[in-house]
């Protein structure tokens, strides 16, 4: 069982940036893929981010390819999601995923977090 927690979203003006964090108990962290979803008002969720349980490899949305980075630290049992040039079509609040499985995937995630609210004003 994972429990994730996340943190960092808030207001930031087009072309800002925000660093979402993830904060995960359980002793198997490490064993996971983690990944990044967000849900804009109106809309279904959808895919943002993903990575693999060491960090070797990552994934991405092609919608926030070149401006997000995703990244884990397993000692801490975190992982980041750094949001660069941001646009209004950003604004959704981001969830933070969790899967037992080696191999990165977009989809089928077994643990959410709560969500954190990004808005992004043009």
């Amino acid at each position: 069982q994972v429990q994730l927690v996340e943190s960092g979203g808030g207001l930031v003006q087009a072309g800002g940036s925000l660093r979402l964090s993830c904060a995960a108990s359980g002793h198997t962290f490490s064993s996971y893929v983690m990944a990044w979803f967000r849900q804009a008002p109106g809309k279904e969720r959808e895919f943002v981010a993903a990575i693999s349980w060491r960090g070797g490899n990552t994934y991405y949305a092609d919608s926030v390819k070149g401006r997000f980075t995703i990244s884990r630290d397993n000692a801490k049992k975190t992982v980041h999601l750094q949001m660069n040039s941001l646009k209004p079509e950003d604004t959704a609040v981001y969830y933070c995923a969790a899967r037992p499985i080696r191999v990165v995937t977009t989809s089928n995630y077994d643990f959410w977090g709560q969500g954190t609210q990004v808005t992004v004003s043009s």
